[in-house]
């Protein structure tokens, strides 16, 4: 149940809670009104209001969230491919044996699932990576496309492709006819990299295909508790090198956090140098790095999200998995991923606006519009019952609201027993 009922139409929300920066202010949280005529906020302070005026008693509103780094294709396949150890490795051997069943069926009954998800608890824009080798990137493409048309309105939805960057070869096996799928999709070039060998010129013909169809790009980065891990500082290196002048995006960096610190602030530098937007998935690397069987974790598994910042660098958290073998939970519930990363990462007690980092940093990384609560912005709200921060961490806001272009949303979750016939 709601905590308030919003009807339909023109009205003015008064004394709301908002974030100074979502309203080009400075400070940290504002009191102010809101007015939505025609699915537009019209009207941010207080003065002439509409017919139907709604005192919010401080709730706190967002605009909808943006989530740059999620696994649509892997998502909810847990009940039949559960990680056997909660290692990476695991989680790892789990998938690529369940590719067998990922048929265009299969895929678009789960990515359906977790849109429906995503839009219920308040996301508006959504960036997946999809599995690609295999035989899959046809396939998933595919099933991309069909999403992109049935949610056309409600979630922008973009796609990576994932391929390890030791199967990257500019002029032999896959990954040329995977880069023009990319490309004709309109999508994002995509790799995960390893400290292998011949990582420099694997990258360069990663590259290669990204310059010649014009594509951003997004990579998985050394996501490992190995300190000698460093993949992050070629791909800074490379950008540099080649004036590469697309969107790079980079996730996870976690051994940068386990490396000596005038190591960690090379990379940092280089990062800021290369341009290059950085996204912490918190909730999964907690879940999956410094697991070792019977022995207590000793690290968050995160990047240096304060420092990169302090760089000059594009933060973003994000989702990532949702119960599949790399992380057993999630929802892809944009509000959770802000309450977990806050306390994983000590987001609070800073001067440091984070709420952008789960907002308008993934928007910019992905070129998504940039959510705003200011005038002439879309009216596509999340509202909590909340009227502070430790108010809105200290619980999920179950209740939240979410208005759609001025209007209430059925926030209703699917059931996961209409899942029980395909993840059997």
């Amino acid at each position: 149940m709601s905590f308030c009922v919003l009807p339909s139409g023109a009205k003015t929300l008064r004394n709301v809670t908002v974030p100074a920066s979502l309203i080009g202010q400075s400070g940290d949280l504002i009191t102010t009104d809101l007015t939505i005529t025609n699915g537009k906020i019209t009207q941010t302070d207080a003065g002439q209001p509409v017919e139907t005026v709604i005192d919010m008693k401080g709730a706190m509103v967002f605009p909808a969230f943006v989530d740059m780094h999620t696994h649509l294709d892997k998502g909810h396949i847990w009940p039949r491919a559960s990680n056997p150890d909660g290692s990476f490795m695991g989680a790892l051997e789990t998938v690529h044996a369940d590719h067998a069943n990922w048929t265009a069926a299969d895929v678009e009954a789960r990515m359906d699932f977790a849109l429906r998800c995503a839009y219920a608890h308040g996301t508006k824009a959504i960036r997946t990576h999809i599995d690609s080798l295999d035989a899959l990137a046809s396939s998933s493409f595919g099933v991309v496309k069909r999403m992109q048309d049935k949610w056309a309105g409600k979630i922008e939805l973009q796609a990576s492709c994932l391929v390890a960057v030791d199967k990257i070869f500019k002029d032999q096996g896959d990954f040329p006819a995977i880069a023009k799928i990319v490309s004709e999709a309109g999508q994002i070039l995509g790799s995960v990299t390893y400290p292998v060998p011949d990582l420099k010129e694997r990258l360069l013909d990663f590259f290669h295909f990204a310059v010649m169809y014009d594509l951003d790009v997004d990579f998985h980065v050394d996501e490992t508790d190995d300190p000698t891990s460093d993949t992050l500082r070629t791909i800074a290196e490379t950008v540099i090198e080649l004036d590469f002048k697309n969107r790079v995006t980079v996730g996870h960096c976690c051994s940068i956090s386990v490396m000596p610190e005038e190591t960690a602030d090379e990379i940092i530098a280089l990062v800021a140098k290369a341009g290059l937007n950085v996204v912490s998935l918190p909730m999964c690397n907690m879940y999956l790095q410094d697991r070792y069987k019977g022995r207590t974790p000793r690290w968050r598994g995160v990047t240096m999200a304060h420092e990169l910042n302090a760089a000059g660098v594009n933060v973003s958290f994000a989702s990532d998995n949702t119960r599949d073998p790399f992380y057993a939970y999630g929802d892809l519930d944009m509000i959770e991923v802000m309450r977990e990363a806050t306390r994983i990462c000590h987001l609070d007690h800073t001067d440091v606006p984070w709420v952008n980092a789960f907002l308008t940093n993934p928007a910019a990384a992905c070129g998504f519009d940039t959510p705003s609560l200011t005038v002439g912005a879309p009216a596509d709200l999340v509202i909590c019952n909340a009227r502070g921060w430790t108010e809105l961490f200290a619980r999920p806001q179950s209740d939240r609201v979410v208005l759609r272009d001025g209007d209430p949303i059925d926030r209703t979750l699917p059931s996961y027993s209409e899942l029980d016939e395909i993840v059997s």
